[in-house]
């Protein structure tokens, strides 16, 4: 029995002893040693706890003696970029020169009005120009809303000269076109704005219109153009029904350094908002007080009233501001070229309500109707002084008549 005992023993211990020396002998393989077959990390699958992604690096170590005393720092190697204070206010902009942005914006113009300006010139250019072409650029012209009256006195003295000089060369057309379309847009005419202080007080600009005109636009782009002549602007945001209206002008005028006068209560009276501009801008002393008015239908009686209000309130802080010296300065009645002929109604009765001294058309990029420059001034009596072309911020351009003219022409 002992000696069974002691056999078994003898064999365990052996037995173990081959175990040990087998796992010694594991732990002291590489990877590329293991069996063939078996997976390794970090090459046969993603490395998990316990294995090494990539060979450890032997990197010296340094005991906290060597460490740098606190508050030093050691230098970089990469150079790194001072940081630029900058101002916590808003980038005032300064804006392009107005004059002469007519004439960089005569591409966009021209392929707006191709309709009148090439299909007239494709017209009066024909072998033989007989009683049905002359019907056809009468047609042209009615077309592209000239009106009645313009067109007959376009077509008599085209008539006239064509027959005269007997000409069908192209060049010699387009002179004779762009002469004569100058003539109807009116070359000679005064298209100034009154926007320079005076007697003590600054100019009052009131911007009116019908609903989606683009009126707020149109004042922050005009605040722009000032501002590119060096005049010191005042914006009154007297659209006080429409709640963005305010926010969407003072928006306008942070971007070139310009104030705006405004109430924070909702449905305020515009009135008040419109005295309190002026009176601003009296103290202030600048040069122009542009009022946004809340747009509004030509055919509704209590709102057309309420503008009169408008006014006649400005006009009162004028007086208060400077007496006897005039009341304001300008009436930019703003029109949306594309609406033609209902444009022509919206002017007339916001001319009876307001007096208004200038059109601002808005949009002429969009329509091919070049004509409404034309019919809007014999309607009203008053010139065009600027035009819109487009969405940019200084898309908002002094009417020229010439550079219009050949625009259409181009």
């Amino acid at each position: 029995m002992e000696l069974v005992i002691g056999l078994a023993v003898l064999a365990v211990v052996v037995l173990g002893g081959g175990a040990v020396a087998l796992v010694r002998r594991g732990r002291g393989r590489d990877v590329e040693e293991l069996p063939a077959g078996r997976p390794r990390p970090g090459v046969d699958y993603a490395p998990g706890v316990g294995d090494d992604d990539q060979t450890p690096r032997d990197t010296a170590t340094r005991t906290v003696e060597e460490l740098p005393p606190l508050g030093e720092v050691e230098a970089s190697e990469t150079p790194v970029a001072p940081v630029e204070e900058t101002s916590a206010g808003p980038q005032v902009e300064r804006p392009e020169p107005a004059a002469g942005r007519l004439v960089r914006l005569r591409e966009r113009l021209s392929r707006s009005n191709t309709a009148l300006g090439q299909g007239l010139l494709a017209l009066l250019s024909r072998e033989r120009v007989d009683e049905a072409t002359w019907e056809e650029v009468e047609e042209t012209l009615l077309l592209a809303d000239l009106g009645a009256g313009p067109t007959e006195e376009l077509v008599d003295r085209l008539r006239d000269r064509v027959r005269v000089l007997g000409t069908r060369d192209a060049d010699a057309v387009r002179e004779l076109l762009a002469e004569e379309l100058v003539t109807v847009v009116g070359e000679d005419v005064d298209r100034s704005l009154a926007v320079s202080a005076h007697d003590g007080r600054p100019s009052v600009v009131l911007v009116v219109g019908v609903n989606g005109t683009g009126k707020t636009t149109t004042v922050g782009k005009l605040a722009r153009v000032l501002v590119a002549e060096d005049k010191d602007v005042v914006l009154g945001a007297a659209d006080t029904f429409r709640a963005a209206a305010a926010d969407q002008l003072q928006t306008w005028g942070e971007r070139v350094g310009v104030p705006t006068v405004r109430s924070f209560t909702d449905g305020a009276d515009p009135a008040s908002v419109a005295f309190d501009a002026v009176k601003a801008g009296a103290e202030g002393e600048v040069d122009v007080v542009l009022l946004d008015t809340a747009g509004r239908l030509q055919n509704k009686v209590g709102l057309m009233d309420e503008l009169g209000k408008v006014k006649r309130v400005a006009e009162k802080a004028i007086t208060a501001a400077a007496p006897g010296s005039g009341g304001i300065d300008e009436v930019l009645l703003v029109l949306d070229a594309t609406t033609g002929q209902n444009g022509l109604q919206q002017a007339k009765v916001f001319s009876e309500a307001v007096a208004v001294t200038g059109i601002v058309l808005t949009k002429l990029d969009g329509t091919a109707k070049g004509g409404i420059v034309v019919a809007v001034q014999r309607q009203l009596g008053v010139p065009v002084k600027l035009v819109g072309l487009g969405e940019g911020a200084d898309d908002l351009a002094p009417f020229e008549p010439r550079a219009f003219v050949d625009a259409l022409l181009a």
